[in-house]
């Protein structure tokens, strides 16, 4: 796509849930960004949204946002089974995309979406939060640098507990439930961010009631021998603790470490806290990703590229298949 050039990108939010507002909190602290546009599927909510946030535009279908002219990237905050919809929605009216976690539903969803933008030339991203803060850039930098010599390990969790409610998201099968996709892609990203794409992925779930994964154990495998172990739920309080592990030492990220802003840094028999504190709510980075992709004519992220997040689906496809758990609408 051809690099953006005026002084603001103007931003649509496709569907004006919680994590939406989170978002555009955070894009209130994004220099040259502006919330232009909301769209949901009512005008009341449109409305509200609009009104809270200081949106000029606001959209009774989502339709309406995604053909509006003015707008050039839309943030997808809509349940998990509408991203594939939105998303391919957004495409076809050549918009730039950000797509909330989990990117889809499944694999097959994530490659209709992958093979749509590529042919049209569209900038898409999965909106994993944690990948583009500056603790974990300097995560990155450590690793790369070899401060706890070869990564051999890495220890994860993100669970949380909340009563079982047969109506709620997390709790329903046909909004793709479980603890899984809420919150274990988290874990599985970040262990794909440092070891790249598993080899081998196995785990136990517990199945609740209801039908979905309320907490699971799981194991990636790496070529080479490298090892992740993490855990995840929606029934449990969990740390939110993470330690990358290295033949030299090892980081240690505090809790919660899926908005990084402490470090413990353990090299060569000395250990370093290191914060690195973040700005706003944390969403305002992947933010600022897309508006320099989109100023660069770009149509991936280098930092959360389009086959990393179509691995992770995989990943995720392979848990669930082992675990006998199959959405509705699959």
């Amino acid at each position: 796509m051809s690099p953006l050039t005026s002084e603001t990108i103007h931003w649509g939010i496709l569907g004006p849930g919680n994590i939406a507002k989170q978002f555009a909190t955070g894009l209130q602290a994004v220099s040259g960004a502006k919330l232009f546009a909301v769209g949901s599927r009512t005008q009341e909510k449109a409305d509200a949204f609009a009104d809270l946030y200081g949106a000029p535009k606001r959209h009774s279908s989502y339709e309406a946002l995604a053909a509006d002219p003015e707008i050039d990237v839309i943030y997808i905050a809509t349940p998990h089974p509408g991203h594939k919809e939105a998303a391919l929605l957004c495409i076809e009216h050549g918009k730039a995309v950000i797509c909330e976690k989990p990117f889809t539903i499944n694999a097959k969803e994530a490659e209709e979406i992958i093979t749509a933008a590529r042919a049209k030339g569209v900038f898409v991203m999965e909106a994993m939060w944690s990948r583009f803060f500056p603790a974990m850039g300097h995560v990155r930098k450590l690793i790369a640098d070899g401060a706890i010599g070869d990564v051999r390990m890495l220890q994860a969790d993100f669970g949380f507990r909340t009563d079982v409610n047969p109506a709620g998201r997390l709790f329903d099968l046909a909004l793709g439930g479980g603890g899984l996709l809420d919150v274990g892609v988290y874990p599985i990203s970040l262990a794909s961010m440092i070891f790249g794409t598993a080899s081998q992925a196995t785990g136990l779930a517990h199945m609740g009631e209801t039908g979905v994964d309320e907490q699971a154990a799981i194991v990636l495998g790496y070529p080479g021998g490298a090892l992740a172990s993490l855990t995840t739920g929606i029934r449990i309080n969990t740390p939110h603790e993470a330690f990358i592990l290295g033949t030299d030492g090892h980081i240690k990220l505090h809790g919660p470490w899926w908005k990084p802003a402490t470090m413990t840094v353990n090299s060569g028999g000395k250990s370093e806290e290191i914060t690195i504190p973040y700005e706003s709510v944390g969403m305002n980075y992947e933010a600022e990703e897309v508006n320099q992709c989109l100023r660069a004519g770009k149509i991936e992220s280098a930092i959360m590229p389009l086959d990393e997040t179509l691995a992770i689906m995989k990943t995720m496809d392979t848990l669930r298949a082992q675990w006998g758990l199959k959405y509705p609408m699959e």
